[in-house]
């Protein structure tokens, strides 16, 4: 379980200049977290996401990354620690800020997950050269002998 305690003010700001650096994208796809939908964090007029900033930021202070199963179990601590530490936490500019209508959820099929087959690479050390038969000078098939000269 991450302990947010350990996270400081410098920390967060490391891991927002990484963010302007990197751009959202590419800082979400590093770390492999999942973009948070509760919250932003609001720093100098630009938004940030507030769980990624908050679990990269844990990686400048304790080494590891928080994972977004880690911070979403702390939602409320992720804000919280974001507050304490002097920052403005927004919900997402794309949520509303009043209650949504309930409506009827769409009848549709449930989606599958397409299935993935790993991508094994060969190296040229991987392959055999092929056997040749030392009389016709002819590949030799998998059972090892010469059809021709058996």
């Amino acid at each position: 379980m991450a302990t947010l305690s350990a996270v400081t003010r410098p920390h967060l700001l490391t891991a927002i200049a990484e963010y302007d650096d990197r751009g959202k994208e590419a800082f979400i796809g590093v770390y492999g977290l999942q973009p948070s939908t509760t919250e932003e964090l609001v720093h100098e007029g630009r938004s940030y996401d507030a769980a990624v900033v908050v679990g990269v930021a844990h990686r400048y202070a304790t080494g590891r990354v928080a994972t977004s199963d880690e911070l979403g179990k702390q939602a409320d601590g992720v804000a919280a620690l974001l507050r304490k530490h002097g920052f403005e936490v927004t919900p997402p500019q794309g949520a509303a800020r009043t209650p949504a209508r309930v409506t009827k959820p769409r009848a549709t099929a449930p989606r599958t997950p397409r299935a993935t087959t790993p991508r094994v690479s060969r190296s040229s050390a991987d392959e055999r050269p092929p056997v040749i038969c030392p009389t016709c000078f002819t590949q030799l098939p998998a059972t090892g002998t010469c059809d021709n000269c058996a």
